[in-house]
């Protein structure tokens, strides 16, 4: 069955059925029916033949055709297409003309308004300002009516802002109908004018016109209620006082707080509020503290970290509050001329049996009571060479400087180094001449010898007392004495007691059972129990004070020397100690110079150079280092080994000390050491248990001393085991080559005669060609007749021939030698 088209109508397939299994062995038929598809096949001839006389059918190939198309259908249907495509491209041509119309009608309109707006306002400024003049000219005219008429009359109910004097520029001010206008409405609203029952005065008036601060009137009724609460015997807010807080580029949360008289939870609680958390411990930066300030309504005064030591600035003392003081006494000399024991002479004590080798190696300060009443404070300094910078402090802080000078060993190296160290630090000079008891004895070689060292005694016809005193037998000790006295009362030492002490640091410890200790010189003022000070780097308060007795004392005057108990941490030796008022003031400072001076070693480190690095970097190849732990008893101590260590070492070896502290040898000591394969040294201290088990473990040296010469002596030895051996050559005898052979698998053979010495197989050898050098090796052979030998004596002939060398000609000279190391010492 066919259409009228010829085309075969859709059918449906012979219906079938399928078989679904379900479960528990149910089973359905399903009846399927399956749909046929159309086939259309184009219509013969429907294709007309092109020009050229190829069959090219209209609207492209008819296999790419949709199916039941014809050529008449797609002519059709292509030329739609392009008249649609045209009326699109006429569109879009109309649109963006009507667009650009649209655009500059806009901007026509646009240019317009702002004309008409420009002249309106021009309008308006000109009114504005004519009405002004007139209202300035109307008010200057009724201001001159009032004051010809009643000059001196002045209303009370007159409002500030009438009475005010207009000013100079004309700026309009309120008239005085529109002030009286809304007094009355507060009045209606508030039920009477009881604002300003007797507390409005005229002079409160009259000051605000005047261009102070007026009171607003919530002030004003904020004292009314203080004023009726107080008359009822009910408790009264305390007025807000507006402070200058000082404010540094950074600051403690509770210190801010403390400047402000605030509480330290309404402070914490605002910087919540603005998003900031921070406790009362933690620090915040400036600009964060000044908006806190700001909160709470103070006065912000910014100043700069360095302005923080302004509060320890001495100020000169009145000459009616200077007291007397005793005289500072600094015994200085050459190690083992005595100085410790004159001290002990005059102090009746044995000092000297308490150090170690019998040498000072401590600045001792101590205070004696003469017989005739006099108070003299003495400073025993160490004579021995490591202790140089100990000597130096003590000549810096002293009135008057003996120096002890043995008679029967004159002028030696420590005595010209205490001469140069009193005349830096000014000071004047009186020379004991000590041990004048023993045979040798030689005073008159003494005073000459001071002569080259421009040191001029009274004997020599100079300035400079000189006294002969014996510590053993105790001669001369009065005439000493009354020379410092004679000097004392020459110099007029005098000091303020009554005010904030300042001294400085002779001698500082890390003790055990106390914590850091300073030995203190108080220099002026009075140091008492309590006082909150700052010492360098550190601060403190002082928790007790020991005399040198040994006594606890509650106070210390002028020229006192006492241990100072109280410190957070080791001051260094040289510091200066100031009292401060308050607590933070104290740790503010020393903060600053912990800062200021960590800022400084780094930029130390920050301005090398890259070539400095590269040219430490080459010397510390070449140069072989010790590294060492120290830690000392005292600081004075620690200071001197370190400098002695630097002393030791030239260009090949050096020694290097990693840390140096004061007290006992830790477990972080250890560790360091153990890091660096370094020894630790103790001077006068001991390592703790832990650090004890910790360095067999580890396998650390650590090396205990307690006299300083032989902790350097042992140091020096070490390092000298670092230097490498000296390389000394030794020649043993001459070669003449007379014939040259040459043998195969072998090379060149030097038939030679050995003119003088030996000639060794084991030995270096030179070849000399006209006395010049030609090369330098060893021998790969030597051999007697066709035996190889060791060695072949002067006078007989052998065959050499040279490794990884054969230019040799006839009449060479061949120079044999052996190396021999020489161990070497610093």
């Amino acid at each position: 069955m066919s259409d009228s088209d010829g085309k075969k109508p859709l059918g449906i397939s012979r219906p079938g059925s399928v078989k679904q299994s379900f479960s528990h062995g149910r089973t359905k038929n399903v009846v399927v029916e399956t749909k046929r598809k159309r086939v259309v096949v184009p219509k013969p001839g429907a294709a007309k033949p092109a020009a050229s006389g190829k069959s090219t059918p209209v609207g492209g190939d008819p296999s790419k055709r949709p199916a039941g198309i014809s050529d008449a259908e797609m002519a059709r249907r292509m030329k739609a297409l392009k008249a649609a495509k045209a009326r699109e491209a006429e569109d879009a041509a109309k649109r963006a003309a009507e667009e650009k119309a649209r655009a500059e009608e806009r901007e026509r309109r646009r240019a317009e308004l702002e004309a008409k707006e420009r002249e309106e306002k021009a309008r308006e400024e000109a009114v504005k300002a004519k009405q002004d003049e007139e209202e300035r000219k109307k008010r200057e005219a009724e201001a001159a009516a009032q004051a010809a008429a009643a000059p001196a009359a002045v209303d009370p109910e007159l409002a500030p802002a009438q009475r005010r004097t207009p000013p100079a520029g004309g700026a309009p001010a309120a008239t005085p109908r529109k002030k009286d206008d809304r007094d009355q409405r507060n009045t209606r609203g508030k039920g009477g004018d009881t604002r300003r029952s007797g507390k409005l005065t005229l002079n409160q008036a009259l000051r605000g016109g005047e261009g102070g601060r007026q009171r607003s009137m919530a002030q004003m009724k904020r004292q009314q209620d203080r004023a009726r609460k107080k008359a009822m015997g009910q408790t009264v807010e305390r007025e807000k006082v507006i402070r200058d807080v000082q404010l540094p580029e950074a600051i403690m949360v509770s210190e801010l707080a403390n400047r402000m008289s605030e509480k330290v939870s309404d402070v914490v609680k605002a910087l919540m509020t603005n998003g900031i958390m921070a406790t009362q411990n933690q620090t915040i930066d400036a600009d964060t503290a000044e908006l806190i300030i700001d909160e709470f309504g103070h006065n912000v005064v910014r100043v700069s970290d360095a302005d923080v030591e302004d509060v320890i600035k001495v100020e000169e003392d009145k000459p009616q509050d200077l007291k007397p003081r005793p005289p500072v006494i600094t015994i200085m000399g050459h190690v083992d001329h005595g100085k410790t024991s004159l001290l002990d002479a005059i102090r009746s004590a044995k000092v000297t049996e308490g150090e170690a080798g019998g040498i000072t190696q401590h600045i001792g300060a101590y205070q004696v009571a003469t017989e005739g009443g006099a108070v003299l404070t003495f400073l025993d300094t160490p004579g021995h060479a490591a202790f140089t910078s100990m000597r130096s402090r003590g000549a810096q802080v002293t009135d008057i400087v003996v120096l002890v000078v043995a008679a029967d060993d004159a002028v030696m190296p420590q005595t010209v180094e205490a001469i140069n160290h009193a005349k830096a630090a000014g000071v004047p000079m009186i020379v004991a001449i000590n041990k004048i008891d023993k045979p040798a004895a030689n005073p008159d070689k003494v005073r000459t010898d001071l002569l080259q060292h421009e040191v001029i005694v009274e004997k020599m016809s100079g300035d400079v007392q000189d006294v002969e005193v014996s510590a053993v037998s105790g001669q001369g000790l009065d005439n000493l004495l009354e020379a410092i006295a004679l000097q004392a009362e020459i110099l007029e030492l005098k000091a303020n007691p009554d005010r904030a002490a300042q001294g400085a640091v002779i001698e500082a410890q890390l003790d055990v059972g106390r914590g850091p200790v300073a030995t203190v010189l108080v220099e002026n003022g009075t140091l008492k129990q309590g006082n909150i000070f700052v010492v360098g780097e550190q601060w403190g308060k002082v928790r007790a004070l020991i005399n040198s007795k040994g006594e606890r004392v509650k106070e210390a005057g002028p020229s006192v020397p006492v241990e100072v108990l109280g410190l957070n941490g080791t001051p260094e030796a040289g510091d200066v100690l100031n009292v401060t008022e308050t607590e933070a003031q104290a740790r503010e400072i020393a903060e600053y110079r912990a800062n200021a001076a960590k800022e400084k070693r780094a930029a130390a480190g920050a301005a090398v150079t890259l070539d400095q690095l590269m040219a430490n970097a080459k010397a510390s190849e070449s140069v072989s280092e010790l590294p060492i732990v120290v830690k000392a008893d005292v600081q004075g101590s620690a200071e001197a080994i370190v400098q002695a260590m630097e002393k030791i070492g030239n260009d090949e070896v050096r020694v290097r000390v990693l840390h140096s502290g004061v007290g006992a040898i830790t477990e972080s000591d250890i560790g360091l050491a153990e890091a660096s394969g370094a020894p630790v040294i103790g001077f006068n201290v001991r390592a703790n248990a832990s650090a004890r088990a910790s360095a067999n473990q580890k396998g650390v040296e650590i090396r205990y001393y307690s006299i300083i010469y032989d902790l350097v002596d042992d140091v020096k030895a070490a390092a000298s085991g670092l230097l490498s051996a000296e390389v000394r050559e030794k020649f043993i005898g001459y070669a003449k080559i007379l014939e040259v052979f040459k043998v195969s698998n072998v090379g060149k053979i030097a038939g030679c005669l050995v003119t003088e010495g030996v000639a060794r197989r084991s030995a270096g050898v030179r070849l000399l060609r006209d006395d010049v050098v030609i090369h330098e090796g060893t021998l790969k052979t030597l051999k007697r007749f066709k035996d190889e030998v060791a060695e072949v004596q002067s006078g007989q002939e052998c065959g050499m021939a040279f490794e990884n060398y054969e230019d040799i000609r006839a009449d060479d000279v061949i120079e044999i030698f052996e190396r021999e190391e020489v161990e070497r010492t610093l």
